[in-house]
């Protein structure tokens, strides 16, 4: 794997500031439910087929979060872009057995493919210039999601959440720590589901992220559209899920940013161990988890690098 490192400075160029995007509301199917999703265009589109980018977010998001942020950047970039709610999630459908707020790996993996294969019959869109772009938790799925696909030329991941065994245990308090989450998803699951609120201020009790910061402020992650939920059978799935472990299944080409100071970087250095191809890496200092979803400096660099990417490999 060769990784090429962009300075701040490079990333900059490919700054254009259009005014405004256009929207529209869409619907697609996927294993018996509908989906709600969004299709972003430039401002003043003709109905010119254009490289498009699927945009996806982190664990518990919405459509009207972090995704649509980068989704509107990327029209402004002369992109279609193309967000959409998760099974379970938002203004879409059900999982089945009418599960809803279920972290599910496998079944978001499958709403991206489904997603991909939608997208790719739109007017608006180039069906031979359409990437992905994972942003925290979604990077693993969009990875797995487009590896092997040929309806889909290059992928981008914002802040990844690239977790392996060695992470999770980490994280989540050493084996003893995420066998009693499995024991609390199983419970869960054999009760047809336990919900807590995903947010709350910092040391909260019975809520998934007792820390405050973006999904608990209003002026940021907090909107009237996030369902502000947490499936407690989610757990399973999400902690046997590594894909920090999956760089050898991506066959497409590559571009990150990061930083030090966001959610475990030792993911990004363990899955580029594994990657084979060549990789474009933009490595931020001193940038949180939570600035690259709504920070505008921030945003702004990883929007321009991921661009540029889209664009070289178009």
């Amino acid at each position: 794997m060769k990784t090429l490192a962009l300075t701040t400075a490079a990333c900059l160029l490919a700054t254009t500031a259009l005014a405004d995007v256009q929207t529209r509301t869409v619907t697609f199917e996927n294993q018996g439910s509908t989906l709600s999703g969004t299709l972003y265009l430039p401002e003043g589109h003709d109905g010119t087929p254009l490289p498009t980018v699927i945009v996806t977010g982190a664990w518990t998001s919405v459509e009207e979060q972090m995704p649509r942020t980068y989704a509107v950047e990327m029209a402004e970039r002369g992109f279609a872009a193309f967000t959409f709610d998760f099974r379970g999630w938002g203004k879409s459908g059900d999982l089945e057995n009418q599960v809803r707020f279920k972290e599910d790996p496998q079944a978001k993996i499958s709403d991206i493919r489904a997603a991909i294969g939608f997208v790719a019959t739109l007017p608006e869109v180039d069906a031979a210039q359409i990437s992905g772009l994972g942003i925290c938790a979604s990077a693993g799925y969009m990875v797995d999601a487009v590896a092997g696909n040929p309806l889909v030329q290059s992928v981008g991941l914002v802040a990844p959440w690239l977790q392996n065994n060695e992470i999770v245990d980490a994280v989540y308090g050493g084996s003893d720590g995420v066998n009693g989450l499995i024991d609390v998803s199983r419970t869960a699951a054999a009760e047809g589901g336990q919900i807590i609120p995903a947010a709350g201020p910092e040391g909260a009790e019975g809520v998934l992220m007792p820390i405050g910061g973006y999904y608990y402020d209003p002026a940021r992650g907090a909107i009237s559209e996030y369902d502000n939920q947490w499936n407690q059978m989610s757990w399973e799935g999400w902690l046997t899920y590594h894909p920090a472990d999956h760089a050898d299944r991506l066959d497409k080409p590559l571009a990150i940013v990061h930083s030090e100071a966001a959610a475990i970087p030792q993911g990004v250095r363990r899955f580029l161990d594994g990657y084979a191809g060549d990789a474009t890496l933009q490595w931020l200092e001193g940038v949180s988890q939570f600035d690259f979803y709504d920070n505008p400096e921030d945003v702004e660099r990883a929007a321009n690098t991921m661009a540029n990417h889209f664009r070289t490999q178009s």
